[in-house]
């Protein structure tokens, strides 16, 4: 029986408004996330006017050994912000002590990253101004180093984190798969698994946000992720990394990472306390194992040998820094943690987003899936640590708004998702 007039007229009007609707958003988000760039991106016209640091802005001074607290804590930080990598965690610790130093912090414009898979240029940081000096610089970006040293001055401290790389792309897999078209293809249920069999044959380096789905370490470091693992290029990106970063973190020995980068800024402790934020709800699957993980890590060689040179530095750097040292400043980290924890928390863990009774306090999902946990703050907090805690556990979108960040951009998407429940 055919359709009533009336319905086949509404229903065309709803495909219509719906291409519309849908041609709209596709824009949108063509300009939300700029085309990746094969090359390095050139320098903006004012190359000549270099960070020239104010005589009133904080400076950070090298640490000195002396009588009294031996050393002056470093202030001038730029966290090359990786993925996947509790970075979130991390530039979290960040925000606080830039807050509560009262520092200037170069933001993205418009968005919370700067204009990633683009390469970074100081264009895009919010209100830039030729000669603009900056305290710290800690969002999403592809590293371009000349771009990045420009706004900052010339003791300032360069750090980044690393993680394993089968589990990195594990993660990247399940959080950014669903923005990855070349996904969308692949057949079964369990579509990690069959990417692994043979990836060559699924991915398309030309592909809409492909560059999470290969060697995304060597990528957001700034290097080309298609590089042959044996090329001799890959060694001298690598020691350029280690010429570059005076630490580079490792998520799997996160609380070590934190004792180290605690001596080399001279901070106290209570600067480097911490709560786990962008965590995943744990895959009600098994985590990748045995041969799955072998196809992982040879798909990410790149990356592969990032890791493995910076594992071995790590551990000889705990060595100089002392095993039983670490092992007594680590338990003391996590002792002031869990204080906290009990202070803090309501619950005293992380509950999945619908349990979150406070939208300040809302993490940033992927699309199609809410599993990134978040906290609940306690009612009756002293106010010895009523700051403390929420600063805390504050995720990274409204922490930026809080310290100034203008997120038009990032605001206008979450609204269109909350509306169409994405």
């Amino acid at each position: 029986m055919p359709l009533p007039k009336r319905r086949w007229e509404s229903m065309a009007k709803g495909l219509v408004l719906g291409a519309l609707f849908t041609s709209f958003l596709l824009l949108l988000y063509s300009y939300a996330v700029p085309p990746l760039q094969a090359g390095l991106a050139s320098t903006t016209p004012e190359a000549a006017a270099p960070c020239s640091p104010a005589g009133d802005e904080p400076q950070a001074a090298t640490p000195t050994k002396g009588s009294a607290g031996g050393c002056q804590p470093r202030r001038n930080i730029v966290f090359m912000k990786t993925h996947k990598t509790a970075s979130s965690t991390l530039l979290n610790i960040l925000f606080r002590f830039g807050q509560k130093h009262g520092l200037k912090f170069a933001f993205p414009s418009g968005r919370n990253d700067f204009d990633y898979p683009a390469f970074f240029a100081r264009s895009q940081v919010q209100d830039y101004r030729p000669g603009a000096c900056f305290n710290i610089i800690c969002n999403h970006m592809r590293f371009h180093y000349d771009e990045v040293r420009s706004l900052v001055p010339p003791n300032a401290t360069f750090i980044t984190v690393l993680r394993d790389p089968a589990r990195l792309f594990e993660s990247s897999f399940h959080y950014f798969g669903p923005v990855v078209p070349l996904t969308w293809k692949l057949p079964g249920r369990d579509k990690l698994s069959q990417f692994l069999q043979d990836p060559r044959r699924y991915y398309d380096p030309r592909g809409f946000n492909a560059h999470y789905l290969h060697n995304l370490l060597f990528f957001d470091l700034g290097y080309d992720s298609g590089l042959d693992p044996g090329s001799p290029r890959v060694r001298e990106h690598i020691l350029e990394v280690e010429r570059r970063f005076q630490l580079v973190l490792l998520q799997e020995y996160f609380d070590e990472s934190l004792v180290l980068l605690k001596e080399l800024l001279c901070w106290e402790l209570e600067d480097v306390l911490y709560f786990k934020l962008n965590a995943r709800r744990a895959a009600a699957g098994p985590r990748l194992t045995g041969e799955l993980y072998r196809r992982a890590t040879a798909w990410n060689g790149l990356d592969a040998r990032l890791y493995g040179h910076f594992n071995a530095s790590f551990w000889r750097q705990v060595e100089a820094f002392g095993r039983e040292r670490m092992a007594r400043e680590v338990a003391a980290l996590r002792r002031a943690n869990e204080r906290m924890r009990r202070i803090c928390i309501d619950g005293g863990q992380a509950v999945d987003a619908a349990a979150i009774q406070d939208s300040a306090l809302q993490p940033w999902q992927p699309l199609g899936a809410k599993p990134i946990l978040g906290y609940n703050l306690k009612k009756s907090i002293g106010r010895r640590h009523a700051q403390l805690c929420r600063r805390m556990l504050t995720p990274e979108i409204q922490y930026l708004m809080d310290l100034g960040a203008n997120l038009w951009v990032t605001k206008l998407w979450k609204f269109i998702r909350d509306f169409l429940q994405w």
